[in-house]
C-alpha cells in the first residue's frame, strides 16, 4: 500500500510540473502539504490505554486532530494493550517485519534497541524548526537525546511523572520540623521525625519511609547526587557517600526495620497508616492519599544538595522511519505535546503536562501534587538504558542494597558492585 500511494504521489506530482508553467520547485512560503486532490494524508498511530476512560480520550484527542489540523491529515489511532511491557516488543516485530505504524506511544527505555535497528527518525531538525521548541524544557530534550545513546532526539515527550516526597504535615508541625529546603535539612527531618508518639519506649512513627526493594533505585538516586555523585560511575568518592547517607537512614533506625524488603504496596501503606513521615513516590498516588489523610498529606521536591536529581517516568511518542509522510506525522505528535492534545490527555490521565504553557494553566498550578511535579521536572531523569539494566534493576539493585543494609557489605564496596553489575569490568 505504501508503494502504492508513493507511485501515485509521483504520478501527481509530474502532472503539476507540466501543467504549472513555473515549475513544480515549492516556494519557501507554501505548504508541504497537498490537499488539491481531497486525498488526505494518512497517519497510524498506535498507543496503549491504562483504562477504557484513557482509550476514549485518545479517541477523541484523535478526532479533534482530523478536525482542526487544517493540513488534510487524518490519523487513524490503534489500541494495543500494554501487556506488561509487551506492548514495545509487539511493536518491535511489526516494524522489523516491515509493518507497523507510523507514530507510536511509546517509553524510553526501548529507544536503543528501535535506533540500533535504524527505526526510528530523527527529529533533530523538525524539532529546531518548529515553532513550540522553546515551550518545553531543555532538559527534557537531553532526556530524549540520552535515551537514545546519541546526540540525536528520536523521541518527542508527552507526558511524564516526577517523583517528589510526600509527608504529613500535622507530624512535621507536632515535631517542630520545616519543609526541607535542603538535602542535609531532609536527612535532619528523617532523625526529627523518627519518635515515640506514645510514651511506651518504642519508635512507632519512622522519618522516612525507604524503599529497598525493587523500584527503589528510583529514589534512591536523589541521595546519590545530592552529594555530588551521578550514574556515570557509583565507585567516585560523592556517589559512596550518599550510599552512606542512605545506609545511615536504616543502621540509626530513621525508617522501618523491613525497609529492605518494603516495596511500592509497603511504602504507601505505612505513610497512610500513620507509621512513616515521609515518603516518595508520583502524582499516581496523590488520590489515594487524599482519600486516606485528606488535608494531611502534602509534597516537596527531593532538596538539592551538591546536585539534585529525581526519577522521571515517561509516556512519549515516535515517528518511523518507514513513515511516507513525516512531516504530516510531526503535525501530530506535536499536537500531542503543545497543543490541545497535551491539555486534554493530562487532564484525563493526570500525568505532568511537558509544555510550559500547559503546565501554567490553573487546572495545573491550583493542583498542589502537580505544582511540585512541574517544580521537580527540570532536574528529572531517567538511568542509563543498557543491556545490563533490566537484571540490574530488577535483581543487582535490590540485593547489593540489602547487603549493605544488613551490614553485610560496605556503602563503597555495594557500589563497586553496582557499577560491575551495570557497565561490566
Amino acid at each position: 500500500m505504501k508503494i502504492v500511494k508513493k507511485f501515485l504521489a509521483l504520478i501527481l506530482m509530474f502532472a503539476l510540473c507540466m501543467t504549472i508553467a513555473s515549475g513544480c520547485r515549492k516556494k519557501d512560503d507554501e505548504s508541504s502539504y497537498d490537499t488539491a486532490t481531497g486525498e488526505p494524508i494518512e497517519i497510524t498511530h498506535w498507543y496503549w490505554a491504562d483504562t477504557q476512560q484513557y482509550s476514549a480520550k485518545m479517541q477523541d484527542i484523535v478526532k479533534e486532530f482530523n478536525q482542526t489540523n487544517g493540513k488534510n491529515i487524518k490519523v487513524t489511532a490503534e489500541e494495543y494493550p500494554w501487556d506488561g511491557g509487551g506492548y514495545s516488543e509487539t511493536l518491535f516485530t511489526a516494524a522489523m517485519g516491515g509493518g507497523g505504524p507510523d507514530t507510536a506511544s511509546w517509553k524510553l527505555t526501548s529507544t536503543p534497541l528501535f535506533v540500533a535497528n535504524n527505526l526510528l527518525a530523527v527529529l533533530d531538525s523538525y524539532i529546531n524548526g518548529w515553532k513550540d521548541k522553546d515551550d518545553i524544557d531543555e532538559n527534557l530534550y537531553q532526556v530524549m537525546r540520552d535515551a537514545g545513546g546519541s546526540d540525536n532526539i528520536y523521541v518527542m515527550p508527552w507526558n511524564t511523572q516526577v517523583l517528589y516526597v510526600y509527608y504529613r504535615p500535622s507530624m512535621f508541625k507536632d515535631a517542630g520540623v520545616s519543609v526541607p529546603k535542603t538535602y542535609q535539612e531532609f536527612l535532619e527531618a528523617c532523625r526529627k521525625l523518627t519518635r515515640d508518639t506514645n510514651g511506651d519506649g518504642k519508635v512507632d512513627v519512622y522519618g522516612f519511609g525507604m524503599r529497598g526493594a525493587k523500584g527503589g533505585q528510583e529514589p534512591w538516586g536523589s541521595f546519590i547526587y545530592a552529594r555530588g555523585g551521578d550514574f556515570s560511575d557509583f565507585t567516585t568518592d560523592k556517589a559512596v557517600a550518599g550510599m552512606q547517607d542512605f545506609i545511615n537512614l536504616f543502621k540509626n533506625g530513621y525508617v522501618p526495620p523491613t525497609a529492605p524488603t518494603d516495596g511500592f504496596n509497603e511504602i504507601i501503606a505505612n505513610f497512610k497508616s500513620g507509621k512513616t513521615a515521609m515518603t516518595i513516590h508520583h502524582i499516581g498516588s496523590s488520590v489515594g492519599m487524599v482519600e486516606t489523610l485528606g488535608d494531611d498529606v502534602d509534597a516537596f521536591p527531593f532538596p538539592s544538595g551538591e546536585s539534585q536529581w529525581t526519577s522521571m517516568g515517561d509516556t512519549e511518542n515516535v515517528i518511523f522511519e518507514a513513515c511516507d509522510n513525516k512531516d504530516a506525522a510531526f503535525e501530530w505528535v506535536a499536537y500531542l505535546a503543545t497543543g490541545k492534545g497535551q491539555e486534554e490527555w493530562c487532564k484525563a490521565t493526570g500525568n505532568v503536562p511537558v509544555s510550559k504553557r500547559v503546565q501554567a494553566m490553573p487546572e495545573f498550578q491550583n493542583n498542589k501534587f502537580m505544582k511540585v511535579s512541574i517544580e521537580g521536572a527540570p532536574s528529572a531523569g531517567i538511568f542509563p538504558i543498557l543491556d545490563t539494566t533490566t537484571e540490574w534493576i530488577n535483581t543487582i539493585w535490590p540485593n547489593t542494597v540489602a547487603a549493605a543494609l544488613a551490614g553485610q557489605k560496605t556503602a563503597a564496596a555495594a557500589m563497586q558492585d553496582l557499577q560491575r553489575g551495570l557497565y561490566g569490568g
